[in-house]
């Protein structure tokens, strides 16, 4: 088949793309590499099956662009207030890709006929009440609130989407994606490869509020497994949570990671946790599991396979 990533070029697209033309497809990544790097995708720059545009998901495809899929996964991604690369710092390109982009790749892919898949979040839980989150739990989310730029337009991504399967025919899917780490990730924050660099350098970690707040971890491998399934077995319109459902705390995350480093590194409490920061987050995967999709790598492994990629890049 031929399909399209968008964000392409970041740390899950990048991935996605090896999976798919691994498995035969032909890929065609579009990226205005603000938060995607030509790194990622510079194995494939000689493949045969692989083309990269650099262009806005928000822009119109050329008109001559056939596809079967398209995967729209272009977004800013990290909550650090800190980071260049943010959608705290780049409020109104998150926004409008997961808004006005989501709208004008809907109509892209009804207009060839292909199939949608739209990435969405466990963000648009919020702070959650309910505890593990299904798909059917509607979120406890800010409007206002600093993250509310990320967590609300992605859930107007899904309500974009939604409309499009519902009034338009077309063949979409939406998954919600829970905390992912592995080889490729930027230092912007997120709290698996922050304690990783962290501990390379027997640096302490940083960690927000008391550290008893919990995620759950999904090595890289495992999610875009679990994304190419839903877009080829999913059932039309329906929503996919996405994520391992083995719960840590971050002291415990801190604990591992530090264990398999042999660093000398501690906790280091910074400040409290950041507004509208959710304490607990773990998905229920049962839909995903009726596609006979789970993750397979579990927290100390996944953690081992990206401990050797830094130490192997040499970039700590």
């Amino acid at each position: 088949m031929r399909i399209i990533v968008t964000g392409g070029a970041g740390f899950l697209g990048s991935h996605l793309c090896d999976k798919l033309i691994e498995r035969g497809d032909q890929v065609i990544a579009i990226d205005n590499l603000l938060t995607g790097s030509p790194n990622n995708i510079a194995h494939l720059q000689n493949s045969p099956d692989f083309q990269f545009i650099e262009a806005d998901a928000n822009a119109a495809l050329p008109e001559d662009l056939d596809f079967d899929q398209l995967y729209h996964l272009a977004s800013p991604a990290s909550p650090n207030k800190n980071n260049a690369q943010s959608y705290m710092a780049l409020p109104f390109e998150t926004m409008q890709v997961n808004s006005f982009g989501t709208w004008s790749l809907c109509e892209e892919a009804l207009a060839r006929g292909a199939k949608f898949l739209f990435a969405s979040t466990s963000e648009t839980y919020g702070d959650p009440l309910e505890h593990p989150q299904k798909e059917s739990y509607r979120g406890n989310v800010s409007t206002t609130g600093p993250r509310s730029v990320y967590d609300e337009s992605k859930r107007f991504g899904e309500t974009i989407t939604s409309a499009f399967i519902r009034h338009q025919r077309l063949d979409g899917k939406m998954v919600r994606i829970f905390n992912t780490y592995g080889p490729r990730m930027s230092s912007d924050g997120r709290v698996v490869i922050e304690f990783v660099r962290a501990a390379l350098q027997n640096k302490r970690f940083p960690v927000f509020g008391d550290g008893k707040q919990t995620r759950s971890f999904c090595y890289v491998s495992d999610l875009v497994d679990g994304i190419i399934t839903v877009m080829d077995k999913g059932e039309k319109g329906e929503v996919y949570n996405l994520g391992n459902p083995k719960e840590f705390t971050i002291l415990e995350l801190a604990e591992v990671v530090k264990k398999l480093t042999g660093a000398n590194s501690e906790a280091e409490f910074v400040e409290n946790l950041p507004e509208d920061d959710p304490a607990r987050r773990c998905p229920d995967i049962t839909k995903a599991r009726g596609l006979g999709w789970e993750p397979k790598i579990g927290l100390e492994e996944g953690l081992k396979k990206l401990i050797v990629h830094l130490q192997t890049m040499k970039t700590p």
